[in-house]
């Protein structure tokens, strides 16, 4: 079993389709890659989709885990973990939106501190609406990662969630440009970083666009283990600095990429 503490990382965005779910999928794919232990746990209660775009029939849920622990019949949490392959395991939500609003968020730190020391990296897939389970989650996270596109209404309600956090006192915020998604591109980089008042930290650029990831996902497979294309290591070096293992070089061109 492992003994070290992980890191807990939760990827919100605050609009949809900005590639949040891909995202943390291909994050868990590099944590894979540089042989961590990940468990990817969707949070995103009312549309949650890790478990399709896995592949992975989960017969037991998070709503099933919420409900054991309020009525005393849970046991360990492994009964509702799933395994992907050797490295990424998952805990999926629900599988009917109506069981969302059953959840009750309060179990929320009881469920990450028993995974804790199993993982390296716990990836939390959440919802856009500032909720109270994400804002449980976001307390209880090392690390968020704030996704967003290149158009004006990412934009904008990314500069609001960033005050919202800063008014909250979170400095453990990363913003992330998704410029994979092709069709926007509406601003260059001065003027976004003028309209969400903050840097961009980090950049997925547009030569990690997949054409097919429909197909991809479909057939249950993470698109970065897929790929060998050297954009990957965007990607690799994200998710290494979200765990603070990040050489001098990669430093340096983590600072490039700013």
């Amino acid at each position: 079993m492992k003994k070290d503490k992980g890191k807990i990382i939760a990827v919100t965005s605050t609009t949809g389709g900005v590639g949040k779910t891909i995202t943390t999928l291909n994050l868990a794919g590099s944590y894979h890659l540089l042989g961590y232990k990940v468990l990817i746990i969707d949070f995103d209660l009312f549309g949650g989709d890790i478990a399709l775009s896995l592949n992975l029939k989960c017969d037991k849920t998070i709503f099933n885990l919420v409900l054991d622990l309020s009525n005393n019949r849970y046991e360990k949490v492994e009964d509702y973990i799933y395994k992907y392959n050797d490295n990424i395991d998952i805990i999926s939500a629900p599988k009917d939106p109506r069981q969302a609003n059953k959840i009750d968020s309060k179990y929320i730190p009881l469920i990450l501190d028993s995974v804790l020391y199993k993982y390296d990296a716990i990836l939390i897939d959440t919802t856009h609406v500032l909720n109270e389970t994400n804002i449980i989650l976001f307390d209880n996270s090392d690390n968020i990662l704030v996704l967003f596109s290149n158009d004006l209404y990412s934009l904008k309600n990314t500069r609001t969630f960033i005050s919202i956090l800063k008014d909250a006192n979170y400095t453990n915020y990363f913003t992330v440009l998704n410029e994979s998604i092709l069709g926007r591109n509406y601003y260059n980089s001065y003027d976004m970083r003028t309209i969400i008042k903050s840097n961009i930290d980090f950049t997925i650029p547009k030569t990690l666009h997949i054409s097919k990831i429909d197909k991809i996902i479909s057939s249950g497979q993470i698109p970065i283990l897929l790929n060998n294309k050297k954009d990957n290591k965007h990607y690799e070096l994200i998710a290494k600095k979200l765990i603070e293992e990040v050489s001098k070089w990669e430093k340096h061109f983590l600072s490039y990429l700013k």
